[in-house]
């Protein structure tokens, strides 16, 4: 359903849950098993299972904290540069970490599943609906998956960088009607609060809206990659399947039945516009672009205008390295992206037909793969 507002959060049905690093560690000082047992209690109550009142919603929980619980058990006082000492804190945490939560949800009689992912199980279109079919079943069956980045295997260049994104992708490939992110501060604020006492908490906004990108700075914490800006970046990523996202302090008392309720707490960013088709949601939550084509202000125009298939002549130059099946980024002559898609060439024989007719492909390469470099069913518009 669309959210416009905070009155139509009761008519809600499929959630997913991020909470961060600072708040599951109380700031580096290993698990907090009390807040995790607050929150489990409260998605209890909103699932359904020993209560009541429960209100029968779907939750798909994201969560941090795997590295920062591995730190303090390995007796570490800064997070390692070393990608291979990450990954062992991430081995280590994470066994805590699950454990910390299939024990406090089996106080409330629900079930957990542990859910590792990387970005290449999201870029890969077979793995992905693998991925959204085993979910969706989980939480049919009434189980709380807990998902997280497979730190222990994921390199640099096919990490999600940072659990908000990771949410933002998992409520894109869940069609959840909401993402809450719960973090250590009470929200949006028109600037850093940190710095401007007179910041003001922002209570309903557009996610799309220009002037949040000024407003939500660069900053980050010690623990978590995270910081305001990746959380604005995924509740934009959120709105392209039409999940509004709500940015909240998880220190607030029963915060997400307070969000259920209605009540303003924290910062609801609205999907104000139409969800994307399956298949476009899936292309615009890529962030792997092996390469890059310049296009001509022609195309540039025509693709932003008509959402028309790019030809190779209305490219003027490409960049990178990159094979039949790849993401490319398309960009205009100043380098502002436009779109993205998968292209039916490899980079060396794109390279030799940039600028040419579609009748000279054939004369230019010897054969004709497709007649467009990027077809439009294979494109997202930015």
């Amino acid at each position: 359903m669309k959210i416009t507002q905070r009155n139509h959060l009761r008519k809600t049905r499929r959630w997913v849950v991020k909470i961060g690093s600072a708040l599951l560690t109380n700031e580096g000082s290993g698990l907090d098993y009390d807040a995790i047992a607050l929150w489990v209690k409260q998605m209890a109550g909103l699932i359904g299972s020993t209560s009541q009142t429960a209100e029968g919603i779907e939750i798909v929980l994201v969560s941090s904290g795997a590295v920062a619980e591995g730190m303090k058990r390995l007796d570490w006082s800064e997070r390692p540069d070393s990608v291979y000492k990450l990954q062992a804190a991430a081995a280590v945490g994470q066994m805590g970490l699950i454990q910390a939560y299939e024990s406090r949800f089996q106080e409330h009689k629900l079930h957990t599943a542990q859910i590792l992912l990387t970005h290449d199980d999201l870029s890969n279109r077979k793995r992905y609906l693998n991925a959204r079919s085993v979910l969706l079943k989980l939480i049919t069956l009434g189980i709380v998956p807990v998902v997280n980045e497979n730190d222990t295997v994921v390199t640099d260049e096919i990490r999600f960088g940072d659990n908000d994104t990771l949410a933002a992708l998992v409520a894109n490939l869940i069609d959840a009607d909401l993402l809450v992110i719960l973090t250590d501060q009470h929200g949006m604020f028109d600037s850093d609060p940190r710095q401007n006492l007179q910041a003001k908490l922002l209570t309903e906004v557009d996610a799309l809206s220009p002037e949040l990108d000024a407003m939500a700075g660069d900053s980050k914490g010690v623990l978590g990659r995270g910081g305001m800006a990746t959380k604005l970046r995924a509740a934009r990523l959120a709105a392209r399947s039409g999940a509004a996202t709500i940015i909240a302090s998880g220190r607030e008392d029963n915060v997400l039945g307070k969000i259920y309720q209605g009540e303003a707490v924290g910062t609801l960013l609205m999907a104000n516009q139409a969800p994307l088709l399956a298949r476009k949601q899936w292309l615009a939550g890529h962030l792997q672009m092996k390469g890059e084509l310049v296009l001509d202000k022609g195309a540039a125009a025509v693709l932003k205008n008509k959402g028309s298939s790019l030809l190779a002549v209305g490219v003027v130059d490409v960049i990178g390295q990159f094979s039949r099946g790849d993401m490319v980024v398309c960009v205009d002559g100043s380098g502002q992206e436009i779109a993205r898609g998968l292209i039916n060439y490899s980079s060396s024989d794109a390279d030799k037909i940039k600028g040419l007719a579609t009748s000279k492909i054939s004369e230019a390469l010897g054969y004709v793969d497709e007649p467009e470099l990027i077809h439009r069913d294979n494109m997202i518009v930015i």
